[in-house]
């Protein structure tokens, strides 16, 4: 099975709040986009986020100019209909992260949860190049990945753990990284992961 068939079987046969990565209210995630992300007319990139409520939390906090990429046409779907009466505010993006090509460089890069997917060197690579070719010197990265204390399997499938050593590793040449925050997730079922957030800009280079 394809990644894609995979993520559109989960979202076909599973409710919004039956996935592990389920928040009612994204509170971590607001409080990062609060703290790097207070203009509301940023371009804003959330990776992954078809099932993810954060953008109808920023969509009520003002703003306006946000872009959502999934791989699954049905989390897309869903998230179209939920957000209806912001569409103006919202563009969809269905597709593979690593066959992203970008027409235009994003202020913010939010990714909770997607990227630890990527498991070969091959597929990291080509998200990490997508990602240089997205943001510029100005714009703020947020990913978040499960910690080397979290799961090492989500929706039936393996993920790459991550800390600050592993970031400052992929990233350090390219990224400068400005902190890496570590915080807990309680899943509907009341299971907690332990996930590690790293928060960058692009290295300014001579």
């Amino acid at each position: 099975m394809s990644s894609k068939e995979h993520w559109e079987t989960i979202f076909k046969n599973k409710a919004l709040d039956e996935v592990s990565w389920y928040e009612p209210t994204p509170s971590f995630s607001i409080d990062l986009f609060r703290k790097h992300a207070s203009d509301t007319s940023a371009s804003i990139l959330n990776i992954g986020g078809g099932d993810s409520l954060l953008f109808d939390y920023l969509v009520k906090e003002g703003y306006n100019n946000l872009h959502l990429l999934d791989i699954s046409a049905t989390a897309i779907a869903r998230a179209k209909r939920r957000l209806q009466h912001a569409e103006k505010s919202i563009k969809y993006i269905n597709t593979d992260i690593t066959d992203f090509n970008p027409l235009q460089t994003y202020n913010i890069w939010f990714d909770r949860a997607a990227f630890h997917f990527l498991t070969d060197a091959r597929s990291v690579e080509k998200y990490v190049n997508v990602l240089k070719s997205s943001t510029d010197s100005s714009s703020i990265i947020i990913i978040g990945t499960f910690s080397k204390n979290g799961p090492i399997k989500c929706s039936g499938i393996d993920i790459q753990q991550y800390d600050e050593i592993d970031f400052r590793a992929l990233f350090g040449a390219s990224f400068d990284v400005l902190e890496v925050i570590n915080t807990d997730h309680e899943t509907p079922s009341g299971k907690i992961q332990n996930f590690n957030f790293v928060v960058m800009k692009k290295a300014v280079t001579s």
